[in-house]
Formats: structure tokens, C-alpha cells, sequence
């Protein structure tokens, strides 16, 4: 059995590309008048632009759910489109206790068929170890995360440290069949540097460049250092230009020539 950091780290290095596309599709950015099978056409577009580019896709569950059944069909739907031609990333962010855990890791491995989901490791590590039972599905530990306030808590000090940095000790700790990576945000490149010592070789999905502001040089350089990094776009492939697929492919291409000119050096 491969564990997932292992298909991971084989295909970014088949298809020299560190990008993951985020599949956060709105109506409200493709237009107020859109209705979901307009943005179930998008996903498509975006999919069948950028499969060659994409080391993963990480539809944000956000942004199915909010159509109810309709979007749990259009999420059945775009991964059956995707049907398993490149990895697919849950971005969920659950954290329950085991037995509800153990709910979401079947519905997204099992009923879904993703390859890994983000995790919230608030509630300890009976909330994490149902996504890492099996080496080949993985979990992304929500560690510094990209947004304005997430030092409200990630910041806080525990004994010596942040507790970020205390999320990242335990990551390692749980990473035992070689299936767990952390969730950095691209604002915080400096904590990039600290988080990859502490943890070095667990993949990185990285999001917060573009729209957030993040630095892609630096999340880029950090990242890769000692171990793969997975760089997160969303807004700026799948809403660029005309929204055609000739300009979703262009942005995808340029993102992806960009990160790895910078790890090429």
C-alpha cells in the first residue's frame, strides 16, 4: 500500500507541479444571475483546463452544501469527472470527537473517494486519528492558517512555544504511516521557516496567495524546503480573466511555471 505523502511527493514530481486548485465556486463572483448549473459548468471548465497542471483539486465543501442535496450531487458529480485522475483534497476542516469522526472519514473516503481532508486537531487526537487509519488516505492538520485572526488562538503560548508550533510536534507524532500534512498559511511566511523545522518532510498545502495577500516567493521557497509544498489557488485561476477556459488555463500555467521556477531556483 502507498501512503498518501508517498503518492503525493510521486505526483508533483511527475507532473513538476506543486499547484493545487481550489474548486470554490460562486456565484456571486461568476455573476448574481448564475444559478448552480452554471456553476456546475464552471467546475467542469475549470477541471478540464487545468487536469495536467493540477497536483490536486480541493473542492471547499462551503460551497456545495449551500445548495443542499443539489450540491452534494454536483460534488458526486465533479469527482466522478475528476475520476481519480489527479488528487483530490476534502477541504472541510471537521473536528468532532472518534465516533463522529469516524462518520466524516467514511463519508469523504468511502462515499466520496477522496484522497485526503483538511483536519481541525482542536479536540485532540481521538478526532484526528480516524482520517490517518489507513496509509493511503491522508489529513492535512490545520496548523497556522491564512486568515486575519488566526493568531487569536494559534499564537497563544504554550509553555515555550506557540501552539502552532505544539500542533506541528503532535503532527509529527501522529504521522506514523506516513499520511499527515499541515495546512500553513502563505501570510505567514516566517512561521513557514519554524513550522518546517519542526516538521520536516510532511507535505505543506499552503493557501492565502492571491486573494488573501500571501507571498508566493517566500511560501514557495519555505515550503519546499526539506519536503513538498502544495501551493493553493482558487480565485485567481478559476475566477481570471473572461472566466473562459483559454484564461483559467493561462492563469494555471502561469502560477505553475512561477512555483517552479522558484523551486527550480
Amino acid at each position: 500500500m502507498i501512503s498518501f505523502n508517498k503518492q503525493l511527493n510521486n505526483h508533483i514530481e511527475n507532473i513538476s507541479s506543486c499547484l493545487c486548485v481550489g474548486l470554490d465556486i460562486s456565484p456571486e463572483l461568476l455573476g448574481n444571475s448564475t444559478s448552480i448549473p452554471e456553476c456546475i459548468a464552471h467546475s467542469k471548465k475549470v477541471v478540464d483546463a487545468t487536469m495536467d497542471l493540477a497536483a490536486a483539486y480541493k473542492p471547499n465543501l462551503a460551497f456545495f452544501e449551500r445548495w443542499g442535496s443539489n450540491g452534494i450531487k454536483w460534488l458526486e458529480d465533479i469527482l466522478d469527472y475528476i475520476n481519480g485522475q489527479t488528487l483530490t483534497i476534502a477541504d472541510g476542516k471537521r473536528g468532532d470527537i472518534g465516533n463522529t469522526a469516524e462518520q466524516y472519514a467514511k463519508s469523504f473516503f468511502d462515499h466520496f473517494g477522496f484522497n485526503a481532508v483538511t483536519v481541525n486537531p482542536y479536540m485532540g487526537e481521538d478526532a484526528v486519528n480516524p482520517f490517518i487509519k489507513r496509509p493511503e488516505k491522508g489529513a492535512f492538520i490545520l496548523c497556522k492558517t491564512s486568515n486575519p485572526s488566526s493568531g487569536d488562538f494559534q499564537n497563544s503560548l504554550n509553555g515555550q512555544i506557540n501552539l502552532y508550533e505544539r500542533v506541528a510536534e503532535k503532527s509529527v507524532e501522529f504521522n506514523k504511516m506516513d499520511n499527515v500534512g499541515l495546512v500553513v498559511g502563505a501570510t505567514v511566511p516566517d512561521d513557514i521557516i519554524k513550522l518546517r523545522k519542526i516538521a520536516p518532510q510532511l507535505p505543506f498545502l499552503i493557501p492565502g496567495v492571491g486573494a488573501q495577500g500571501g507571498n508566493l516567493e517566500k511560501s514557495v521557497s519555505y515550503g519546499n524546503q526539506n519536503g513538498h509544498a502544495l501551493i493553493s489557488i482558487s480565485r485567481g485561476i478559476i475566477y481570471s480573466g473572461d472566466k473562459s477556459e483559454g484564461s483559467i488555463r493561462s492563469a494555471a500555467v502561469d502560477y505553475r511555471n512561477r512555483v517552479m521556477d522558484i523551486i527550480d531556483g
